[in-house]
């Protein structure tokens, strides 16, 4: 008869304040120091926005590479741009009293993940040489959830 053994699992949530319309904020850190908490040794970090304008992304946290990002971003989804879900006279679904004007970013983040998955070994997050965690701001600035999930197993 097999037995069955419980994985360990951890959970977190933690907010973050952001204070610019687009803006990339390094996450790594804090998801390390959290990873370092639960006792995994062997496993996965899920990080996962739990908004419709943030994203999820690994990539090298070099500033000249960020305002090419940045760049990048605004070419394929201008501020300015026109988009029917801000026009107010219009829509009917979701709607609330401060609604944002925000097509733009939500065109924005359909290029992007809203979440990212990561392997831990030996009780430490699995990242390249030059690999980050950023989350992406994309309907700044505002307060944000983020939700982390941790299994695996304490070896």
């Amino acid at each position: 008869m097999e037995t069955l053994t419980s994985t360990p699992t951890r959970r977190a949530t933690f907010q973050v304040a952001t204070t610019r319309p687009t803006q990339f904020i390094d996450l790594t850190s804090r998801l390390e120091s959290l990873v370092a908490t639960t006792g995994i040794r062997t496993g996965l970090l899920n990080v996962q926005s739990m908004h419709t304008t943030v994203a999820v992304v690994v990539n090298e946290h070099e500033p000249l590479l960020i305002d090419d990002f940045l760049r990048m971003i605004q070419a394929a989804a201008p501020i300015n741009g026109f988009y029917r879900h801000n026009d107010m006279s219009v829509r009917t679904v979701n709607v609330t009293a401060a609604e944002r004007r925000n097509g733009h970013a939500h065109c924005r983040a359909l290029m992007l993940p809203t979440s990212a998955c990561l392997n831990i070994a030996d009780g430490r997050l699995m990242l390249g040489r030059w690999q980050r965690v950023f989350l992406v701001e994309l309907d700044g600035p505002q307060e944000r959830d983020v939700t982390i999930g941790v299994i695996g197993s304490a070896d």
